[in-house]
């Protein structure tokens, strides 16, 4: 898996706290993971082409979380930043070699490939399970009061109010 995922699973859990009608920068969010401004814009590229995102243009736009943070899991993130294919993708090597079977021969998946069906499965069913909405809450738990303190005021100066949306 890429670093990209983990850039993303990042900036969505950023995000998460502001709400629909608040927007961060690309440069914001660069900034308060420390990186630079072209990588991050990939990831919310493709976080954005998933749906996951969404973007407002001009001066005070940015993005911000296109559903809810308890709708969007670590899967869709992965599968945005990492695409729809499997991380294991057979070969057919037993097909191979000198003692390779015959191609009619392997109509089923082999073991391996099945096993690691299964554990892909597995892994997919768990990050499933895990909302941004799960990482927002783990992360306050694992920070202490003048951490998230000073990352609400970090975010209270950077974030803006997205355009067309009013405050009540």
């Amino acid at each position: 898996m890429s670093q990209g995922v983990e850039w993303a699973v990042h900036a969505c859990t950023v995000l998460a706290p502001l709400g629909p009608e608040k927007v961060l920068s690309l440069a914001a969010l660069a900034d308060f993971h420390g990186i630079g401004t072209t990588y991050m814009a990939k990831q919310m590229q493709l976080l954005s082409r998933a749906g996951l995102v969404a973007t407002t243009r001009g001066a005070t736009g940015g993005y911000t979380l296109a559903r809810s943070a308890s709708e969007i899991s670590l899967y869709d993130i992965v599968r945005a930043i990492e695409g729809p294919a499997p991380l294991f993708r057979c070969t057919e090597i037993r097909q191979q070699g000198p003692c390779g079977k015959r191609s009619a021969d392997c109509r089923a998946p082999c073991g391996i490939a099945a096993a690691f069906a299964k554990a892909e499965a597995a892994w997919r069913d768990c990050l499933k399970a895990v909302s941004v909405a799960d990482m927002v809450s783990d992360a306050a738990a694992a920070s202490s009061s003048a951490e998230i303190s000073a990352a609400v005021e970090w975010l209270g100066l950077k974030a803006t109010t997205r355009p067309g949306k009013r405050m009540l």
